[in-house]
Parts: C-alpha cells; structure tokens; sequence
C-alpha cells in the first residue's frame, strides 16, 4: 500500500518529534489525534571501546516509559481511543505492561495487565502500578498471561477491553518506524540489524520499516535481520536451526533477560519469514554473555541497559566469531529497554 502523501526526508527532519514524524507512513487517517509522549526519536550511538568497526547501538530506553514498547503503544492506544473502548489489556514479560499502563492513563482508558507471578522485573511491575493499572497475576511463564488475555477477549467476548500485544497489526506499525529512524539518523542502510528477540513482533516491525522504504524507492538496499535470543528462551533459533516448518516451541522457558523469557512467541512466522528473507540468521547466546555484554556497554560505552537488551551485542559477538557478520560491517544493534528497568539483576553484576 503505498503512503498516503509524498514523502521526503527533507520534510521530516523539519519535525520535532519521533513517531509522528513518519505519519504519512502510519495506518491513520490525519484527523485522528494521537495519543503520545513524543516518543521515538532515540539516539543512535557508535560504539567507540566495547568493540571496534562500524557498530551502532539504537537506544530505545530513551523512550517515554524506558523501552521501544511505546513506539507500537502510542498507534495501538490511539486508535483504542478512537473507535471507544473503555479500556485496554495486555499480558506482559513487564515493558508491555508499563507502556500499556501510562498510555492508557494519557488517554484517560482503563488499563488491566495480566503477568506471570513473580516473572516481572520490579522496576516494570512498579511502573505499570504507578500509571494506575489493575494487575492480574497467573501462574506460570509470559505464554501463561497471553492466553489469559486470549481468552478474556476473543473467546469470552469483553469487547470493552482492547487487546494490545503484539498480534496486534497495529503495535508493529509504531515499531517500524525504527527502521525509518535509522536511514534518517545514518543517512543510509547498514548491512545488519541485530534485534533481540522474545515474541518476535519487533523484528518484523522493523523488516516490514525497511521494506516499505525500499518499495517506495526511499533507499536502495535492505539490510540483513539477526535475531538473538538467550540460551534457555530460543523457540526461534531450534525452529531456524532444524528448518522446521512448525515453531519449536519451549514449555518452560528461562534467562535472567525477563524480556524476552517466551516460549511460544505469538510472532514467531513473521520473524521467521523476515530473517529468511533478509538472509539473516537467528543466534543464541548464553545468559553470562549477556550479563558480560550488559556490562560493556555500561562501562566501556557509558549506556545503561536491562540484559535483554544486550543480548544484542553478545549476539553481535557471536555472529562475528561465527563468521556471519564481518568486522568492516556497518551494524545497528537494537536495545530495547533501559537499565533502570531491571535494577535487581543488574546489581547482580557487581
């Protein structure tokens, strides 16, 4: 489909926030006001002593509520709002639910989450309280709380509550616009994103971004879509591994990355088709690897993140020691979510 206007790099940059910027390329009509926090927008930072080479780190942690989840939320949320929900509802790892919670309360929408008990890191659980949300705890795993939610919604019928995960179409479109940020910020394409991975929506989010990019003769090449997920949570890597037509799914999935701690990834076709068709790969790394890359970045670079989000660079590691990327590679690394997230693991570290 293409955009609804003419679109121009020049225009864009005139604009001051994220997001929003990029409207021509968003799936809402213009007299649709959104619900946002002016967010997007989050720096691109050349890695200068955790590694060497052309490697950028896109620190999404500078996101209104600390994490690349309100990207999707402000789309998903504004369009809540318009077609008049009383409110909306989420299962979460914890960045969901923290983004669900404070763009409901912007738009003056009930906010229910549903969580793992005890799964939830306490900076995201306190956020998603914070913001007024009801918490609904199951026992169990991430998978757990989305069937809750499925149920609630689709087979009980609460058509009062509007489900947010990221099955939901309209959650990745705000999460594409990553990909329109980083040809803003570089100026051109690198050879590879490297995307951590746990339900699998935001590396198809930011395939679909630069395809549309490319179709529309905005740039000239697509990069290549590494997926890193951790040892104990990797339904996508066995799946890629043994070229199964079926996910490979884990019943019991564990990393001390909470984020991307899933077992059954709703997106796991989508991430699947984008690596294929991007020539990527998907990568497992270790949970020391990424508490090590946590550090490094912190320390060499000056960038807090929680682990999930450094799973991108020991992911990045591992993908040059395997010989998949090479060092004169330009490379985005995708952080997801700030360090100040997941304060009790990171004091582990030390």
């Amino acid at each position: 489909m293409p955009p609804k206007t003419s679109f121009d790099w020049a225009n864009v940059r005139k604009r001051r926030f994220g997001v929003w910027r990029y409207r021509e390329l968003l799936p809402i009509s213009d007299n649709v006001e959104p619900v946002t926090m002016c967010e997007g927008g989050t720096p691109l930072i050349k890695l200068n002593r955790a590694v060497d080479g052309h490697v950028y780190v896109k620190f999404e942690g500078a996101n209104p509520t600390g994490s690349f989840k309100d990207r999707g939320m402000t789309v998903g949320v504004t369009i809540a709002k318009h077609i008049g929900v009383k409110g909306v509802v989420v299962a979460s790892t914890g960045n969901t639910a923290a983004s669900a919670a404070a763009y409901a309360a912007r738009a003056g929408l009930a906010c229910v989450v549903v969580l793992p008990r005890g799964g939830v890191a306490k900076g995201k659980l306190a956020q998603s309280l914070l913001h007024g949300a009801r918490i609904v705890e199951v026992d169990g795993v991430f998978d757990d709380a989305l069937e809750e939610v499925f149920t609630e919604v689709v087979i009980n019928g609460k058509k009062d509550l509007y489900p947010l995960n990221s099955y939901n179409p309209w959650r990745l479109e705000g999460q594409k616009t990553i990909a329109f940020e980083i040809v803003d910020e570089l100026s051109e394409v690198p050879d590879a994103i490297v995307v951590p991975v746990g339900n699998a929506g935001n590396i198809s989010a930011i395939w679909k971004g630069f395809k549309e990019l490319y179709n529309y003769g905005l740039i000239s090449k697509l990069p290549r879509m590494i997926g890193v997920q951790a040892e104990g949570a990797a339904p996508l890597v066995a799946t890629w591994n043994r070229k199964s037509e079926t996910l490979l799914e884990i019943e019991k999935p564990y990393t001390i990355a909470s984020a991307i701690r899933i077992g059954k990834p709703v997106n796991w076709l989508k991430a699947l088709n984008a690596v294929k068709e991007s020539n990527g790969t998907f990568i497992a790394v270790s949970d020391n690897e990424i508490l090590n890359s946590v550090k490094d970045l912190a320390q060499y670079e000056g960038i807090g993140v929680e682990p999930a989000s450094a799973a991108s660079l020991a992911g990045y590691r591992k993908a040059i020691d395997l010989g998949i990327l090479n060092r004169d590679d330009s490379v985005v690394l995708i952080a997801t979510g700030h360090a100040l997230k997941d304060p009790d693991t990171i004091s582990k570290i030390f």
